[in-house]
C-alpha cells in the first residue's frame, strides 16, 4: 500500500485493516466453540457420560473466554451453557 499524506481518511483505512483482523479472530473463536459443542453432543449421543463431562468443561471454558472478550454476548453464552449442561445431565439419570 502506498504511503498516504496524513488526512482525514487515513484513520478510516487503519480501522478497516483492524476490522479485518478482528473478524478473522472472531471467526476462529466461534469455530472453536462450535467444535467443542459438537464433541459434547457426540459424547452424549454415544452415552459416554465421563467424556461428555470432560468435553463440557472445555466448551464452558471456550464460551467464557469468548464472552469475556465480547465476541459473543455473556447471556447468550449462559443460555448455551445451560442447554448443553441439561443434555449432559440427562445421561446421569
Amino acid at each position: 500500500m502506498a504511503k498516504l499524506k496524513t488526512g482525514r481518511h487515513t484513520s478510516a483505512l487503519k480501522e478497516a485493516r483492524k476490522a479485518v483482523k478482528r473478524t478473522e479472530r472472531n471467526i476462529a473463536v466461534k469455530s472453536k466453540i462450535k467444535t467443542a459443542v459438537k464433541k459434547v453432543e457426540a459424547a452424549v449421543k454415544n452415552k459416554d457420560a465421563k467424556l461428555a463431562k470432560e468435553q463440557l468443561n472445555i466448551a464452558f471454558s471456550q464460551w467464557d473466554k469468548a464472552a469475556k472478550k465480547n465476541i459473543i454476548h455473556y447471556k447468550a453464552a449462559a443460555n448455551q451453557k445451560a442447554r448443553l449442561s441439561k443434555k449432559v445431565a440427562s445421561l446421569s439419570k
